[in-house]
């Protein structure tokens, strides 16, 4: 079996290949290039993370290949964040950089020569009824089911994920024994192309200020004046420069460039038991039930450790969950992801758009 193993130079994605080797493969190893190179201000660390790649490449005897994506990484992801950004929505880039890169545009331009694409995420894959269904990982803090969820069945079908049953302190474990250079690594933190640019900077770059009023909720009144609705999303307590917090977003006016907040370190309008899903999609073509009446589901609105409990139903080509616990945070643009009552399978995803209600 012909294997490409992403691998970015952190620890997680270096030792799949070490057990890839275990199971008798002889991967071939993708280093994928997409920062932002030409940002003023990028600082990125690939020069350590394709000297960790080549390491590894040359320890394992292992083919390796750098290939730059930097263009079909600009056109698809960071377009889908700046446009979902202009619309006052938070965008989440590393669940479109699965769908769109790393299972999108290296499949199209490098992967279709191999049987599967391995990476380094807690996730895992099951087999049902002769279906691939992905599978959460063993170690519940780590699983990231929740950025894979808008996979399409088809490249679910070339996906592996050797890590599925190894706890993120084993992975270090191994890394350690092994002597490979990326065992200390910290994990990579923030969003993957920006580097060390800040986020509202790059977003002031793009997309500038706008500014406007912040208004409390409840009262109607005044109590500043933000840059940009683009700036803060629904659940935010930090950033908003009041007194007498703590302050939290709960809703933004698109029309009227005006942001709401309201005071409280557990404010009731922060809550909702009810999440819409635009342009929801099984991963599987077939699914599990019949979704046309309530189901009994686990889902996410975010990644965490922590599932929370539902029903899902389907009505007029739209899906919504129903939550059993009014939840706070619920922030339209980001993901509501589903799984099956056991926690164990992601079913697919959906754009949180409450305005559909």
């Amino acid at each position: 079996m012909k294997i490409a193993a992403l691998v970015s130079g952190g620890v997680d994605s270096s030792v799949t290949v070490h057990l890839l080797k275990e199971m008798g493969y002889d991967p071939t190893i993708f280093y994928i290039k997409i920062g932002l190179e030409d940002e003023p201000g990028y600082v990125c660390p690939k020069e350590e993370d394709i000297e960790i790649t080549s390491y590894i490449a040359k320890k394992y005897g292992c083919k390796m290949e750098i290939v730059d994506l930097q263009k079909e990484y600009y056109e698809t992801v960071i377009k889908y964040t700046l446009d979902t950004v202009k619309k006052g929505l938070t965008p989440n880039p590393d669940v479109m950089c699965n769908l769109l890169i790393k299972f999108g545009a290296f499949n199209d331009k490098y992967g279709h020569e191999f049987d599967r694409i391995s990476t380094g995420h807690y996730a895992g894959i099951e087999v049902r009824n002769g279906q691939n269904y992905l599978h959460t990982a063993i170690d519940k803090h780590k699983d990231q089911t929740y950025f894979l969820g808008r996979i399409s069945n088809e490249q679910l079908q070339k996906a592996m994920f050797p890590l599925q049953n190894i706890p993120k302190p084993e992975v270090r474990k191994i890394a350690h024994s092994t002597h490979l250079p990326s065992a200390g690594r910290p994990d990579s933190q923030g969003i993957c192309f920006l580097g060390k640019i800040n986020y509202n900077d790059f977003i002031r770059q793009y997309i500038g200020e706008n500014k406007g009023d912040i208004i409390e909720l409840e009262t109607g009144k005044r109590l500043g004046e933000h840059r940009g609705l683009w700036f803060h999303t629904i659940g935010q307590r930090k950033g908003l420069g009041l007194s007498l917090g703590p302050w939290f977003v709960v809703k933004k006016d698109m029309e009227k460039n005006i942001l709401y907040v309201s005071n409280g370190y557990d404010p009731i309008s922060q809550y909702d038991d009810k999440i819409w899903l635009a342009d929801f999609k099984f991963i599987n073509n077939k699914a599990d039930r019949d979704y046309s009446v309530f189901q009994d589901i686990k889902f996410k609105i975010r990644h965490t450790p922590e599932f929370l409990k539902g029903k899902i139903i389907q009505k007029e080509n739209q899906y919504f969950i129903q939550s059993e616990t009014s939840i706070a945070g619920i922030a339209a643009g980001q993901f509501g992801v589903i799984y099956d009552e056991q926690e164990k399978i992601c079913l697919g995803a959906g754009v949180i758009n409450n305005s559909l209600k």
